[in-house]
């Protein structure tokens, strides 16, 4: 079977005299059949085809064999290696084998010429080559005289061949001379078809036409269309041509304009731009390093061609170079109570962070020349740590820039990318400097524990030399390529939990902890922030509205959970837009939003916090855990049954609380004596230690000794007071060892109704932390071993305090309490 014509791009001619060649030959009823691929063969034409399947090359020898002659029919699929009868075309052209070469590698060469069409009647053989009985398609007989419409036809499509010439189309070149000598309308299709560019369906369609004058009229529309396209493409080349002679002329105009003002001593456009930069440079007030290598990349651009990519690329690094703020700073405002009052203005409360802003202006009036403090603000979401920043540019006078680092993984986004790189920029801190306009803003890194690092590098390790006074004097960018001062750059990081933040960079910080506030705080911050605020962005005035200090406390308890103010102050705007919906529709009376009606602004109320339990119970005690929404108090239970001494814990809990479960487990067995139990009575029960809530997660070491408690009450049988909460954290030999987050869980306690709390000995110093109006009303009672704890949490029975005995290494000072009046 036929492989691709190799040659199909090769002139293709009819012969001179058709109809005598034909005549000498008989066309067989039974003859071979070779399938073409990518061709259809129209009669009158001559056409070498390379042979190589077998099937196909045993037709051609079966051909050559007899008469000659063999039908050439097209397939459907030229990727078609093997096509069955269904794959080929059912009308093809009877041709004459002329000649055949074999060659070197198997295949065969064979010239052929078409005689006439053909329609396969059926397939007589398949094997070892299709062999088809056929009936030949006899062309209409020509009238003796042609119609007017056949010779238009003619003419068009003989105009049509040589103005497609005309337009550049590669046609062979004896084309339009055998055209004008062909008078029948048949032979000039056929002709003018085998030689233009046609798809296969296409050719083949023209092939199945018998009508001359049909087939004229088809052959018309195809060169219509060619000759369309070719339009087309010399309108595009004529465009690009002169597109491209106008930008030759403009510039060799360009080029004798220089000339002419070089020789009457006039300023080129270059000469211009290079005294601009270089005035520029001098303003910029650089230092001697940094002025020396713009200068040497002025003289760079200066000897280069203006229109080049590489002189764009320095003209685009002296324009950063320029616009930097080498020595311009903006005077800080030195006014200790304008800082303070502005401080005050804008926030609620953190007096360590206003503390630390007023300390910094102090130093700064008695010292002019002083490194900027690099801070770290830590706290829940929602504090204000970035209000902060903005509120301190405020007092200082400073500008004020925010860099988000959350998500950032491309060092390249802290020192740049190199000038090498197409688009190349400086990096955010470098940008940042110049949109401040001033070399000492207040420069906030937002979300710095959320840094990531892949295989383009560690943004963490490149904030390194940022944030270390000692070496960001003299931070080099890899844009710039020179030494930016940034030590009168006041930077302030933010973060969620410093766990996150390398120890490296952390060390480089001096660390404020922003801790949830109470809900005292929040009522004031309510009431002189997020009310006026909300009611100003509703456009509601005061003679709309009022909401009570009752509700503001409600939706804090019932309809927030968290240690900051967003969630806060959503309900709030829920609240103002109910309001305006109300004045919009026509009810413009005062809308006194009280506890009791807030359910009709926000619906039922979402969170229910713990409370005091309801009666002294065996096995039940209650503990204080920490939250980044602030503090919570837990209720954590033991139960004890028949079993062979296994220890279950549920309720969702860490590693670190399993831990603590199990230490005091191992604590209670080593005192079985003290509390008058078997030696082996944990071999006889299990041990089943749960914790409420078991969706949230719990882990941390300060429910130890709650979890020890209520244990000991489970085995002892003595109930825990109910009306206290206790944290700390207990070794196996029962010392009671300090916790954090004390300001947030006595807070809880509180709003739980508790105001008795066992805290570990080492926290004493904390206890300042908490707010005075706090203090005096909560009672502390400091443990240093565990019996100070027991002592003062379980309940004894008439007698059987007596049987409990001390630990031998007990503390002889035991607990004390403290109730401070602030």
């Amino acid at each position: 079977m036929e492989d691709n014509n190799e040659e199909k791009n090769l002139p293709v001619s009819a012969t001179a005299s058709p109809d005598e060649f034909q005549s000498e030959f008989k066309i067989p009823d039974d003859i071979p059949l070779l399938p073409v691929r990518d061709i259809v063969i129209f009669p009158y034409m001559i056409i070498p085809l390379f042979v190589g399947r077998e099937s196909s090359i045993n037709a051609v020898n079966q051909a050559l064999a007899s008469d000659r002659m063999i039908l050439l029919t097209s397939q459907r699929d030229a990727g078609n290696d093997e096509p069955r009868q269904g794959d080929l075309y059912g009308v093809g052209t009877v041709a004459m084998v002329i000649r055949m070469l074999k060659l070197p590698d198997g295949r065969i060469k064979i010239l052929v010429q078409g005689l006439s069409r053909a329609k396969i009647i059926n397939y007589t053989s398949d094997k070892p080559f299709y062999k088809v009985k056929i009936e030949k398609i006899k062309e209409p007989p020509e009238p003796k005289e042609k119609t007017l419409k056949i010779e238009a036809l003619m003419r068009n499509v003989r105009e049509q061949i040589e103005k497609a010439i005309s337009f550049g189309k590669m046609l062979p070149p004896d084309l339009l001379v055998i055209a004008n000598n062909l008078e029948s309308p048949g032979k000039l299709a056929d002709l003018i078809a085998s030689n233009i560019e046609l798809k296969v369906e296409e050719a083949q369609e023209m092939l199945e036409v018998i009508d001359p004058e049909e087939r004229l009229k088809r052959v018309g529309e195809f060169l219509s269309k060619e000759i369309e396209v070719l339009t087309m493409q010399q309108k595009i080349q004529s465009a690009a041509q002169e597109e491209m002679t106008k930008t030759q002329k403009e510039y060799y105009l360009r080029e004798q304009l220089k000339a002419i003002q070089k020789e009457l001593g006039e300023i080129d456009e270059k000469t211009e731009e290079i005294n601009e930069f270089k005035k520029k440079i001098e303003e910029a007030k650089m230092s001697a390093e940094v002025e020396k290598e713009a200068l040497k990349q002025l003289d760079r651009l200066a000897k280069m061609h203006p229109e080049s990519a590489e002189a764009t690329t320095v003209r685009t690094y002296l324009e950063w170079m320029v616009e930097m703020p080498w020595s311009k700073s903006t005077q800080d405002n030195l006014d200790i109570k304008a800082g303070a009052k502005v401080l005050e203005e804008d926030h609620y409360d953190l007096e360590k962070v206003k503390e630390r802003i007023l300390e910094y202006l102090a130093v700064r009036k008695l010292k002019a020349k002083m490194k900027g403090p690099i801070l770290c603000f830590v706290g829940p979401p929602g504090v204000g740590k970035t209000s902060l920043g903005k509120s301190i540019a405020r007092a200082m006078g400073r500008q004020f820039f925010r860099m988000s680092l959350g998500g950032v993984r491309d060092e390249a986004e802290i020192r740049g990318h190199r000038r090498t790189y197409i688009g190349s920029l400086p990096g955010r801190i470098i940008q940042g400097i110049k949109q401040a306009g001033s070399n000492n803003p207040i420069f906030m890194l937002d979300e710095v524990d959320k840094i990531g690092a892949d295989f383009r590098g560690d943004p963490a390790a490149a904030l390194l030399e940022v944030l270390d006074p000692e070496q960001n004097f003299s931070f080099s960018d890899h844009y710039l390529g020179v030494p930016f001062d940034l030590s009168n750059v006041m930077f302030i990081t933010t973060a969620n939990l410093t766990d996150p933040i390398p120890s490296a960079l952390k060390d480089r910080m001096e660390v404020i902890g922003l801790s949830g506030y109470t809900e005292e705080e929040k009522l004031g911050i309510a009431k002189k922030y997020l009310i006026p605020r909300q009611m100003g962005e509703h456009g509601i005035s005061d003679k709309y509205i009022h909401i009570s200090d009752e509700a503001i406390l409600k939706i804090i308890s019932q309809y927030t959970r968290e240690a900051g103010l967003r969630n806060l102050e959503r309900e709030i705007a829920t609240i103002c837009r109910k309001v305006a919906r109300d004045i919009a529709e026509g009810n413009g009376k005062l809308h006194k939003i009280s506890a009791a009606s807030l359910s009709k602004y926000l619906g039922v109320r979402k969170f229910i916090s713990e409370t005091e339990a309801e009666r002294n119970q065996v096995g039940v005690a209650t503990g204080l855990a920490w939250t980044q929404a602030g503090g919570e108090i837990m209720h954590i239970e033991v139960t004890t049954m028949k079993g062979r001494g296994a220890l279950t814990l549920t309720g969702q809990l860490g590693d670190v609380m399993k831990e603590s479960a199990q230490a005091a487990m191992s604590y209670a067995r080593s005192r079985a004596n003290d509390y008058n139990l078997k030696e082996d009575f944990y071999q006889k029960i299990d041990v089943h230690i749960h914790v409420p809530a078991g969706a949230i997660p719990k882990d941390g070491p300060s429910a130890g000794i709650t979890m020890a408690i209520a244990l000991i009450s489970r085995l002892t049988g003595m109930a825990v007071r109910k009306d206290i909460a206790m944290t700390g954290e207990i070794t196996l030999t029962g010392r009671v060892l300090p916790i954090g987050g004390l300001k947030e869980k006595s807070l809880a306690a509180k709003r739980a109704g508790i105001k008795t709390i066992i805290i570990p000995e080492d926290n004493s110093k904390d206890l300042e932390e908490i707010p005075a109006n706090i203090r005096k009303d909560m009672k502390f009672i400091l443990a240093r071993e565990m019996d100070d704890v027991i002592k003062n949490a379980l309940l004894f029975k008439k007698g059987q305090g007596s049987k409990v005995k001390p630990a031998p290494a007990s503390s002889k000072q035991g607990a004390r309490s403290l109730k401070k009046n602030g």
